[in-house]
This record gives structure tokens, C-alpha cells and sequence, in this order.
């Protein structure tokens, strides 16, 4: 069914004869004004789109990722519409998210099919702690129109022991689990190794070495990419007609780097875009479009979260604490 804009809508209904404009009037981008904001923008001509209008772009694509700062509300309503958008260009639609671990498939396929509830979906999937604010949208899009939704994060106590104990803690869980692990979870490539050592701060020396502690705390990143993408290829061979949505934090596929570049090493066939999140401040005039441009091959800008502390004290004490959590599971 063709679409009409409002005002062509009403020229039609009074029967006027004027012709609109061949030439679309010129979007100007402009800093997003609230935290639910987002200027979607193509960087190689700096074109601002609307979901839709991306959409219409990426409907022949295999893959579309859309990279998040998690818990930001810009990133997830534009989310929620990208997959509303995609959806009306190609119903075939796969949501794959980060947000589940896949040995919780089963407990979220419970809740698509209608036989547990919201709440016992959340305790039973160990969904995250912003389910319900951040991603409960997209999961209902999915589940109203008996779509596809694949937990394809490795599991998160693999994943915290793999960090503590070394990608030799692999051998210790049992086989049942290792089978629904990629065969080579580490795979890897020196430009993600380099922006990981960055991130962390740490020293660049001539052999990119890590401390065991640091080395130990990539390769539980580098599981989580390498499981990403299996899961993403998995769904890909299961079915090879559909679309696969696949939501992720930022530091996973901007640049094309993390899941996104294991993904082109396993399948360099695959057609893969990615949408990256950019900070733009509403006090800032000038777009930060130069050292935003390589990110992605679509760009949206989304105003800066607000800073968690102040007080450099008591974000020490808060990292602690979420330390001591993370060292609860038991790896022996």
C-alpha cells in the first residue's frame, strides 16, 4: 500500500491539482535534544535518514548490527524502530541480542511460545538487570510476530572464568556445553587486540603483550565475539533467507571489529552494515562527524550519558564492589 506524507494526504482528500516539489527539501543535522534522541547519519555523504528511509537501504542485507551503549535510551528507541523498519522491508527477521547467553536459549524460547511468564522469563534467562526498561520492546516486537530471538552470548559464568583462569578453563566444563561453544573460541585480529589494549590503557611494546591478567581478560572478550558470531551463523545456516538483527554493545562491532570481523573471516560472502553510536552534545554546535566517520557504515549521534561519579572516591569503592561480585563464581 502506498504511503502518502500528511500534507499530500490532505492535498488529495480537497482535490487540489498543485504538484508537490520533485527536489525532497535538504534535512539539516542538528545535536539531538534529549536522551531519547537519535540523528541517524550516512558518514560518506553525511545524509541524515530516518529508520525508514535506512531500511529501505538494508533490505537486501544478511546482517544488520546495531552497535548500543548499553542502557541508553537513544540507542534502544532507535533500535526498536530500526527493527519495526527492517521488519516492513523483509518480515523474514531473526533478532539476535548480546543481552541473552545461548545455554539460556531454552528458557527464552519458553517465553516466545507463550508457556512462562514475563517475570519468570527474566529469573529463568538471567536476563539482564534493564530488561524491562531497555530491551523488552524489541523481545515483544519479536514475540507478536512469532519471530526468531537468539541468545548469542557465550555464558556469562564461562566467560568471568575464561578472564580469571585462562582460556584453559575451557577444558573443564562439561561437553554438552563445549559442543554450543564455537570450535576456535579465540579467534582473533590484531586491529581489535589493539583497540582492546587501548581501552585499557595498557603500554604498547614491540610484541602487543599483555599482562596474564589482561590477556586472560581479553580472551573472555574475544569468547564472547567468537560465540557472537557462531550463533549468528548458526541462525544465517538455519535460515539462509532471513534477515539477522543483531544488537550489541558498541565496543563489539565498531570499526568493524570484534563479531563483526570474525563474522567476514568465517563467511567473507556475508553482507554485513553496521550502525554505530556516536556522542554528540547538545551544547557542541558542529556535528562530531571526522572522528566519529570510520565507525560504522551508518552513524547515529545521541547526546553523552551523564558522568556515575564525581567523587573519585566513591567510584573506587563502587568498582570494588562490582569486582568482588564478579569473583563469586566458582571456577574450580
Amino acid at each position: 500500500m502506498k504511503l502518502y506524507a500528511p500534507a499530500l494526504l490532505i492535498a488529495a482528500l480537497n482535490g487540489c491539482t498543485a504538484m508537490p516539489s520533485s527536489k525532497a527539501p535538504e534535512v539539516t543535522l542538528t545535536a539531538p535534544q534529549t536522551q531519547y534522541d537519535a540523528r541517524l547519519v550516512q558518514p560518506e555523504n553525511n545524509t541524515v535518514l530516518s529508520p525508514e528511509e535506512l531500511a529501505q537501504q538494508l533490505a537486501d542485507v544478511d546482517v544488520v548490527v546495531v552497535g548500543e551503549y548499553h542502557g541508553h535510551h537513544g540507542s534502544h528507541l532507535l533500535q526498536s524502530r530500526l527493527q519495526m523498519a527492517l521488519f516492513r522491508q523483509q518480515p523474514q527477521q531473526v533478532l539476535s541480542m548480546e543481552q541473552f547467553n545461548l545455554d539460556r536459549q531454552d528458557e527464552l524460547n519458553h517465553y516466545l511460545q507463550g508457556e512462562i511468564g514475563e517475570t519468570e522469563m527474566i529469573e529463568d534467562a538471567e536476563a539482564w538487570d534493564n530488561y524491562r526498561a531497555s530491551y523488552r520492546p524489541l523481545v515483544e516486537f519479536a514475540r507478536r510476530q512469532v519471530l526468531l530471538v537468539i541468545a548469542a552470548n557465550a555464558p556469562a559464568n564461562v566467560v568471568r572464568c575464561v578472564g580469571r583462569k585462562g582460556p584453559d578453563y575451557l577444558d573443564r566444563i562439561s561437553d554438552t556445553l563445549k559442543q554450543k561453544l564455537p570450535a576456535d573460541p579465540f579467534m582473533d585480529t590484531p586491529a581489535y587486540r589493539e583497540k582492546f589494549m587501548a581501552a585499557i590503557g595498557a603500554s604498547h611494546q614491540a610484541d602487543n603483550t599483555m599482562s596474564e591478567r589482561m590477556e586472560n581478560t581479553y580472551k573472555a572478550q574475544l569468547l564472547r565475539d567468537n560465540t557472537m558470531a557462531t550463533r549468528i551463523l548458526q541462525a544465517r545456516a538455519e535460515h539462509p533467507e532471513y534477515q539477522v538483527l543483531h544488537l550489541t554493545g558498541t565496543f563489539h562491532s565498531e570499526d568493524g571489529l570484534g563479531t563483526v570481523a570474525l563474522l567476514k573471516q568465517r563467511e567473507p560472502k556475508l553482507s554485513i552494515v553496521v550502525i554505530s553510536p556516536a556522542f554528540w552534545s547538545p551544547e557542541d554546535n558542529d556535528p562530531p562527524l571526522e572522528e566519529n566517520r570510520s565507525k560504522g557504515d551508518f552513524i547515529y549521534f545521541i547526546q553523552p550519558l551523564p558522568d556515575e561519579f564525581r567523587d573519585a572516591e566513591r567510584e573506587r569503592e563502587a568498582m570494588k564492589a562490582r569486582f568482588r561480585r564478579s569473583t563469586d563464581t566458582a571456577c574450580d
